[in-house]
């Protein structure tokens, strides 16, 4: 398996024509790209494609896949539950192994501005990619849908695309591409076919009107039924068991009852470990207990015979032999995944014992959150040593090309990037980890000791790494310029000097 894995999950505005759907699928099937699901709904008009793949391929595979789907869909024959403003009206990338959210954000601008540039198509940038904070929120941009956008793109500043002309495309409309983390897109069906009980329970639950963290909701009329459809933003902080339950309760005020729901795309086994262990009320689960997981974990070694040690040994091997990767910001983030498993373990120890009922509402979202921080601390450790290395590929190579300086300066910034989102992970633990002292077992307290150390190795080990690249940078580039004092912006709001010395690491 490739060492960078990134998933990608565009949706097109066709939902009815399975000839269209596989067309474009099959201008996206190009080497290193692996396709993992496809779903299509007559009632919303829509597809969703659900692939995964290695950078550079993936990039290409979304750029193709929105050229044929403006070949096929005709916005303005289009017509649908779901809202829409292009043929390929949204195209997000997820981090999923070997690369960091700030890598998806480049890939996004990428592609879009590659979008434009093709096809005539103008793009907004949106999520973690967003160019303003307004347009963080896919519902602001697509406002209107294709029609309003059409209306306004060229006198409504605020409408103004971040790449290609203010001007739809005639029968493409406009594309929206960004970054995220994983998304879990879940609906429930109720026994009624009220529409409008659907939008005020989905009123209810999204939390742009006051209900639920990290939910997006709008009701529609699918398949004759009532139905909330959302999507879970951050499943982690605001699990499905609860949306769930949330639906119901609110259902229930209608007279209503949900009688099914269902997952569009693909969806994170901890998802359904989280909902598993809330409905059956497991004591002390853990995700080990599962068969496979537990079968996966010795087929890769992380149990293998021999103990501990035969999991971390090549590793730390692999630090000691005489090459220059992995190094001190892949050891980094190896610390602070350590740091964020230990946290984990200390607030899973003390959730549910009734000494700590009183903070189980801390505990899980602390769990929550350090699993998180654990998976991302974890890709980054393969992350910075590929960046290393794509920086030493740039300086090689710089003579031959052309814009040999602004290959190195992007690869400077990707090998700054990973680092200093090291940095500030770790340093979000250590506040984590800081917190969890007073509301767990004072018996584990050395263990937090342990965590709030490797935080703090993580934290200074990789703010060097950082240094070190920032200092390498050429002056005289806006963009590389540009780059550097943001970066020594996010430094700064770290403030390790001041901040790390009141978190006592002490018994």
């Amino acid at each position: 398996m490739t060492n960078t894995l990134v998933e990608c999950v565009p949706n097109f505005s066709e939902g009815r024509d399975p000839v269209k759907v596989d067309a474009i699928i099959e201008a996206m099937k190009i080497p290193g790209v692996y396709l993992l699901d496809r779903e299509m709904d007559a009632d919303h008009n829509r597809c969703v494609i659900t692939l995964v793949g290695e950078r550079e391929a993936i990039q290409e595979a979304a750029i193709r896949g929105a050229g044929k789907a403006a070949e096929l869909i005709d916005l303005t024959q289009h017509h649908g539950a779901h809202p829409r403003m292009g043929a390929t009206d949204v195209i997000p990338f997820i981090p999923i192994q070997g690369v960091t959210l700030e890598d998806c954000v480049a890939m996004a601008r990428h592609v879009g501005a590659e979008i434009a540039s093709r096809f005539q198509i103008p793009v907004y940038l949106y999520e973690a990619a967003a160019t303003t904070p307004e347009r963080q929120n896919l519902e602001n941009i697509r406002r209107g849908q294709f029609e309003g956008i059409r209306d306004e793109i060229a006198t409504n500043p605020a409408r103004k695309p971040d790449f290609g002309e203010p001007r739809v495309h005639p029968t493409a409309g406009a594309t929206v591409v960004g970054a995220r983390k994983s998304l879990v897109a879940y609906n429930i069906f109720l026994n009624t076919p009220d529409v409008g009980i659907a939008k005020k329970i989905a009123k209810a639950v999204r939390f742009s009107s006051g209900g639920l963290r990290f939910v997006k909701g709008a009701g529609f009329l699918v398949r004759g039924l009532a139905q909330v459809s959302m999507n879970l933003t951050d499943f982690e902080q605001t699990p499905i068991h609860r949306v769930f339950e949330f639906v119901k309760r609110e259902a229930q005020r209608y007279g209503v009852t949900p009688v099914s729901s269902e997952i569009v795309g693909l969806i994170p086994k901890l998802a359904i470990e989280q909902a598993a262990e809330w409905f059956l009320q497991v004591e002390n689960f853990d995700s080990s207990l599962i068969l496979e997981n537990r079968l996966a974990s010795v087929m890769t070694g992380k149990m293998a015979v021999g103990g501990l040690r035969a999991g971390i040994e090549p590793f730390i091997e692999q630090l000691a032999a005489p090459t220059a990767t992995p190094g001190g910001g892949s050891a980094a983030a190896a610390a602070g995944a350590m740091a964020a498993g230990l946290a984990a373990m200390v607030a899973s120890m003390s959730r549910g014992k009734k000494a700590y009922l009183q903070f189980e509402a801390e505990l899980s979202e602390a769990i929550a959150r350090l699993t998180q921080l654990r998976e991302e601390l974890k890709a980054a450790i393969d992350a910075d040593a590929e960046s290393y290395n794509l920086v030493m590929k740039a300086y090689k190579s710089a003579k031959e090309s052309p814009d040999g300086a602004g290959n190195i300066a992007a690869a400077l910034q990707q090998a700054t990037s990973v680092p200093l989102g090291v940095a500030e992970k770790a340093f979000e633990l250590q506040q984590i980890a800081a917190a969890l002292r007073p509301i767990t077992n004072p018996r584990m307290n050395s263990d937090l000791v342990t965590a709030l150390a490797l935080a703090k190795a993580a934290l200074e080990g990789a703010l060097a790494n950082v240094h070190i690249n920032l200092d390498s940078f050429s002056p005289g580039s806006p963009q590389a310029e540009a780059f550097v004092t943001q970066a020594r912006a996010r430094v700064a709001a770290i403030h390790p000097a001041e901040r790390v010395e009141r978190i006592e690491i002490h018994l």
